[in-house]
């Protein structure tokens, strides 16, 4: 079979990337072409998404794609973070820059749709783990502090959703990524619009839902000619960056759960259908759209946003890359302090370092007194939070899950894979790093005819990277370990 060449744009919350995708004799071969700087920007005392920048990053990234295929493209699909969003006013134009969802603007608003709708209706109608900033929430926020922005809008587009709209013109709503809004039903996969009308937003902005693997439409003439590649189709890949990652998860049968780690970590397991209970709502998990229908039942994690958070402080006026901390970890002294990632002291902090020491006094503990000490306080830590949701998972659907998966970038931490399995005394796989954008390419060749289903998609990410492998040990000393950290954190 001939070679494929597709392109993907994998935008994170740090940086974002175009990968080239070589598909050819069964396996996948990625390179990374382009990498630039993503973050949210202040204006006027709120976080925004410079979409114009990225729009332009994306537009490079086309004109080196094509280049380096040989202008043989068969496509290329956009993937983002979820439940961030822009507004169109009626005639199509932009109006104005996205909010973050690390934002202000909606802080509180969670607590008083409550009064509006109670957890239990919402959770029954959409089956979405609650967070302050799910866009549920951020519309609501937007509809009573800045009214005039809803009355002006006439669309309402995802994040990479609006990507595609700025590539081609055409307004629609993917899958996984409308499913991260807790604004869908997930046995019916519409828009819920008694959950629209309490917010207080016309169900007339929401787009139609296509899935992922799909033809979105071809790129636009403007951008034809400005880039130099023809008519080309754009995909609605899995957009949501963790949907395409699991799609990537290189695993067989069924006894296996995923770590998708990254800025977050999304833990969990993968069903045929929803899973919309009063244990799964007490447990705060959330049934996410995935490949070919099926269901990412999953928990979000804070993830390496605390060590993230910590280097860029630390890292003032000298570098100081994950390598270095991590190996300070290893000197510091296990089981001295332990945080619960999720906690809102560190959702956005002025200083990540100053938030961990005061969440240790806070909890009776000593605070880290060094950079590895933190750094082996937030690793430990989260390794049994991965516990921790394990049991809940293995509670709540009766799976057996004799492994985990660790995906993303989080899979290049030794250590943190290592501290996984010792925590879980589950073995670790490690791998693909590139989860994300393997997961985007190979559901553009999905579309494409050039894989038939979502096992021969892990069928080939299996062949195509080399995965690591950890095995848990000293098994007691995590055990006693863990049970000081339920204390401690109250989990």
């Amino acid at each position: 079979m001939e070679t494929s060449f597709f392109l993907a744009f994998d935008l994170g919350a740090e940086s974002g990337r175009t990968i080239l995708g070589r598909l050819e004799k069964g396996r996948l071969l990625t390179r990374e072409l382009t990498r630039f700087p993503n973050g949210p920007v202040q204006v006027l005392g709120h976080l925004h998404w410079n979409i114009y920048a990225l729009y332009e990053e994306i537009k490079k990234g086309i004109r080196v794609g094509l280049a380096e295929s040989g202008n043989r493209l068969t496509s290329l699909a956009v993937d983002t973070w979820g439940v961030d969003f822009g507004l169109l006013a009626p005639d199509g134009t932009v109006l104005g820059l996205p909010f973050a969802y690390r934002d202000s603007f909606s802080l509180g608003a969670m607590e008083e749709f409550f009064g509006i709708m109670p957890r239990d209706r919402i959770y029954e109608r959409t089956g979405i783990q609650f967070l302050p900033f799910n866009t549920l929430f951020q519309l609501y926020a937007a509809a009573r502090r800045k009214p005039g922005l809803i009355e002006r809008a006439g669309a309402l587009l995802f994040m990479p959703d609006l990507f595609n709209y700025l590539l081609t013109g055409r307004k629609a709503t993917e899958f996984t990524i409308g499913s991260t809004s807790q604004l869908l039903d997930p046995r019916t996969r519409t828009w819920d619009e008694t959950l629209l009308s309490a917010a207080g937003v016309p169900a007339s902005l929401m787009q139609e839902i296509i899935p992922p693997g799909s033809h979105w439409a071809f790129l636009g003439p403007d951008v034809s000619s400005e880039t130099g590649l023809p008519r080309t189709p754009v995909i609605a890949t899995a957009s949501h960056d963790t949907a395409a990652a699991i799609a990537a998860v290189p695993a067989t049968g069924e006894d296996w759960a995923y770590i998708s780690s990254g800025t977050w970590s999304l833990m969990g397991v993968e069903l045929l259908s929803p899973l919309v209970n009063s244990s799964a709502l007490a447990a705060n998990f959330t049934n996410e759209g995935g490949v070919s229908g099926r269901i990412r039942f999953l928990k979000n994690i804070a993830g390496l946003w605390l060590l993230q958070q910590c280097r860029k402080e630390w890292s003032q006026g000298q570098s100081l890359g994950y390598d270095e901390l991590t190996r300070m970890a290893v000197e510091a002294a296990p089981f001295e302090a332990y945080v619960d990632p999720d906690s809102p002291d560190f959702l956005n902090p002025p200083s990540m370092p100053e938030a961990v020491g005061g969440y240790c006094r806070r909890t009776g503990q000593k605070p880290p007194r060094s950079p590895g000490a933190t750094v082996r306080c937030v690793l430990e830590s989260l390794a049994f939070k991965y516990r921790r949701t394990l049991d809940e998972l293995r509670r709540l659907t009766n799976k057996p899950i004799a492994r985990l998966h660790i995906i993303g970038g989080g899979s290049r931490n030794q250590r943190l894979c290592q501290f996984t399995a010792d925590a879980t005394h589950l073995p670790v796989l490690a791998g693909p790093a590139e989860a994300t954008a393997m997961g985007n390419l190979m559901t553009q060749a999905l579309a494409a005819g050039r894989v038939g289903s979502l096992e021969e998609i892990r069928s080939i990410v299996r062949d195509s990277v080399e995965l690591g492998e950890f095995r848990p040990k000293h098994a007691a000393e995590w055990d006693r370990a863990y049970a000081r950290f339920r204390e401690v954190t109250g989990l």
